[in-house]
């Protein structure tokens, strides 16, 4: 089992799926140069007319991917920063979230959208949001969102072979992370979350980039006698209820630690689905970790003063672990 950067199994993931289908073409800004990595090598092995840079308008770049799926590609449309998307939103949330419907089902839509998210790396307001919450709204995107080597591969392969569009939002800050990528046609399916690490006590639902800083605080709190279950949700569209309903059944408790603001945030989804559904589990109010309504400093201190990380999410659970013990 090869050992890959998070960034380069998303190359692997692009050269395989570009060798098992050649109408699978990427587009997007600067992918012939590769400035995250994650297209290096592309061009010089598949060449011009399936590697493309497009003008850097994301309004023009996002129209593109639709028409030239509607031509018969499966597109991958790389769109650097997800704050990007908010330029591009009007073809996204109106047209690709939708055509499907509105043609009753006679167009397909293989279109992959790959776009770096979050803080971490000081790159400031316009370049570090975590664009989710708002194609999670959208009724018609499958959402991916992976926190390591191997599901970063897995899921990407599983996005573009979808007939469905999908995000594939990859951790900004967790590019060069090494990890284990099984050998051979690896996929993720969608919808299924994984469960990283074992627990009783409380329940720490998360993904992406917050999948990390949650394992450090479960590490930390089991030094203290209290042991978190982490469930790595992988996709938060498709979401896996079923898995957040049973880790709760089995703790009472719940954190849920989400990189996106507090306002109308995926955490508040969650949340909402454990009050809904669990409500009978539950044993202490739930609890959200996420960053508060402002814009993502540029400073370093400053941004990371508005992250979560693994002290922000170890209060949390000590204060409803604590309170059930009280």
């Amino acid at each position: 089992m090869p050992r890959r950067r998070y960034i380069q199994a998303i190359n692997d993931a692009l050269f395989e799926e570009m060798e098992r289908n050649e109408n699978v073409i990427v587009i997007g800004e600067d992918v012939e140069l590769a400035i995250f990595g994650d297209t290096r090598g592309l061009y010089d092995r598949f060449g011009p007319n399936r590697i493309r840079n497009t003008p850097i308008c994301e309004a023009t770049m996002t129209g593109m991917a639709l028409g030239a799926t509607a031509a018969g590609f499966h597109v991958v449309l790389h769109m650097m920063f997800a704050n990007f998307v908010y330029t591009g939103f009007d073809a996204i949330a109106n047209q690709i979230a939708k055509m499907r419907l509105m043609t009753g089902g006679q167009i397909a839509l293989p279109i992959t959208i790959i776009a770096g998210y979050g803080g971490g790396g000081s790159n400031a307001a316009q370049h570090s949001d975590s664009a989710h919450p708002a194609l999670m709204n959208l009724g018609g995107i499958n959402v991916a969102m992976p926190s390591n080597s191997a599901d970063a591969k897995g899921l990407l392969k599983t996005a573009i072979r979808s007939n469905n569009p999908s995000f594939l939002l990859e951790a900004s800050a967790r590019g060069g992370q090494m990890g284990d990528v099984p050998d051979g046609d690896h996929l993720v399916p969608f919808g299924k979350a994984a469960i990283a690490r074992e627990g009783s006590d409380v329940t720490i639902v998360t993904v992406g980039s917050m999948v990390k800083p949650s394992l450090d605080a479960a590490k930390a709190l089991s030094e203290e006698g209290i042991e978190a279950e982490v469930i790595d949700l992988r996709t938060v569209v498709p979401i896996d209820e079923a898995a957040i309903l049973a880790s709760l059944a089995k703790t009472g408790r719940l954190v849920v630690v989400d990189e996106s603001r507090d306002r109308c945030g995926a955490g508040g989804y969650i949340a909402a689905i454990a009050a809904d559904k669990g409500f009978a589990s539950l044993k202490a109010p739930v609890k959200r970790v996420n960053i508060p309504n402002v814009a993502i400093p540029f400073a370093p201190i400053a941004e990371a003063a508005v992250l979560p990380d693994a002290n922000k999410i170890a209060v949390a659970v000590r204060g409803i672990v604590s309170k059930v013990a009280a």
